[in-house]
């Protein structure tokens, strides 16, 4: 990891709105004074539990949303988000949607249309380039966004609960994928409920807890104290039953 900023946030919050039939909308903050810095060259890991405010953050920091408060100073970089929140257009096919998705990140056409093979083959979907995503699982629709992604080496991953589809060689596969990038300077957002995988690819890691940061470092520490705070809510959840 090197010392170059990349992403800097400062006190940040992100406000949904919701309406309500009589008088002013309610402001539902999903984020609320989030602090964090992503230097290039990292593995930064996030965790929390459901509706903590991850897959928000990520947006943030993949510029779809802007905070409505608080300071985020960004460096240019190319970035790639894959969700399993965000899919494809599913009227098309694969291969029309690896096009349009290449065209997107900034790849040419006669580019992209020459990586569809090595796409296909590793996302295992060889068989299935011409049919339309929306004959897909949602499996084989995570494991064919990796694989675009990968083709497409941004400078910046941010990944949201990839690591967890497909079968136990694909996950093996795509781990070892992103070790290759770490090596090679690049920089990986990765939320994971999967505790393994954050403590063995990830140099950093930040814990969210409604819509706050809890506490960021090393993770061997952050996920220790994570987990005992989930194994004291399972406790306390338990002698109020």
């Amino acid at each position: 990891m090197s010392e170059e900023l990349l992403l800097d946030l400062k006190n940040t919050g992100v406000c949904y709105r919701r309406r309500r039939l009589f008088g002013n909308d309610e402001c539902y903050w999903a984020l609320d004074d989030v602090s964090l810095q992503l230097y290039k060259g990292e593995t930064l890991g996030i965790i929390g539990r459901n509706g903590a405010g991850k897959t928000t953050l990520l947006k943030l920091l993949a510029d779809i949303i802007r905070p409505d408060r608080g300071e985020l100073v960004r460096r240019p970089a190319s970035y790639v988000i894959l969700s399993l929140r965000l899919g494809f257009l599913e009227q098309l096919s694969a291969r029309d949607n690896i096009i349009m998705s290449g065209m997107l990140f900034g790849m040419g056409r006669d580019e992209i249309e020459a990586r569809i093979p090595e796409i296909m083959e590793f996302a295992e979907l060889e068989d299935y380039a011409d049919a339309p995503v929306a004959t897909y699982s949602m499996g084989m629709s995570a494991r064919l966004g990796f694989a675009i992604a990968m083709s497409a080496d941004p400078d910046v991953m941010l990944i949201d609960e990839m690591l967890a589809v497909g079968d136990s060689g694909f996950r093996e596969k795509s781990a070892a994928v992103l070790r290759e990038r770490m090596l090679s300077n690049r920089t990986v957002v990765l939320v994971a409920h999967n505790e393994p995988a954050i403590r063995n690819l990830c140099s950093r890691v930040v814990w969210i807890e409604n819509g706050r940061t809890v506490e960021q470092g090393e993770p061997e520490t952050v996920v220790t104290n994570y987990r005992e705070h989930l194994r004291k809510l399972t406790a306390d959840k338990g002698a109020t039953s």
